[in-house]
């Protein structure tokens, strides 16, 4: 019994103290967190894959995390590069002959963003550029459409980018248990880690800097 009570004070006073301290946002306690559910709190933020995960096609990964909700979570991995290809064959059954030629035949670097949608191509890019069909989120941007690249070609586009073929998601609750089971840490999204052109540095990188979700 003694003991009992012991720990109990323990508790209440690591709760208080907890409470008593402003902790940064990403240290808090989501309200949900026992029910199993994050809720978009790994939004905005990329996560670090661990030695814990088994899935050989995410060894190694850091992965821009883009929407996290009840549904489920979208990402694309941002450290597996493919090579390189023209905005030819990335924009196959385009029509215009009014793209000139050399255009056409640029060739951009491409990186692998996960097993879905492989037809979709994707482009993370610095603020500093826009177009219709740009969204907006906490640090980076993405354009969908083949006007980014052309003006990627033109000298036109945004100062930095990733050109990304297919995107990774996640099933209701899948993400929250495969954090819960150590497979994945958080760590800030940096111009540093997102568009560094040594893609095992930005491991190194968002590994050191990574934290857990408690």
């Amino acid at each position: 019994m003694k003991n009992f009570l012991l720990i109990l004070i323990l508790i209440t006073n690591f709760n208080n103290f907890a409470q008593s301290i402003d902790l940064p946002k990403y240290y808090q306690f989501p309200e949900n967190y026992l029910k199993g559910k994050y809720h978009e709190t790994t939004k905005n933020f990329l996560i670090v894959a661990t030695k814990k995960l088994k899935d050989t096609r995410f060894k190694n990964t850091v992965v821009a995390m883009l929407d996290h909700d009840d549904k489920g979570a979208l990402k694309i991995i941002i450290n597996k590069p493919l090579g390189t290809a023209s905005i030819r064959s990335l924009i196959k059954g385009l029509n215009d002959e009014s793209i000139e030629k050399n255009l056409l035949d640029y060739k951009v670097p491409i990186y692998w963003g996960g097993p879905l949608d492989n037809n979709k191509i994707l482009i993370i890019h610095s603020k500093d550029y826009i177009n219709k069909n740009t969204k907006n989120y906490d640090k980076i941007s993405i354009s969908n459409n083949y006007k980014a690249l052309l003006d990627i070609a033109k000298n036109n586009g945004p100062n930095q980018s990733l050109v990304i073929i297919g995107v990774s998601a996640w099933t209701e609750g899948q993400l929250e248990g495969e954090i819960d089971k150590g497979h994945w840490n958080l760590s800030e999204v940096t111009q540093d880690i997102l568009f560094q052109e040594n893609n095992e540095k930005k491991y190194i990188i968002a590994t050191k800097n990574s934290f857990l979700r408690l």
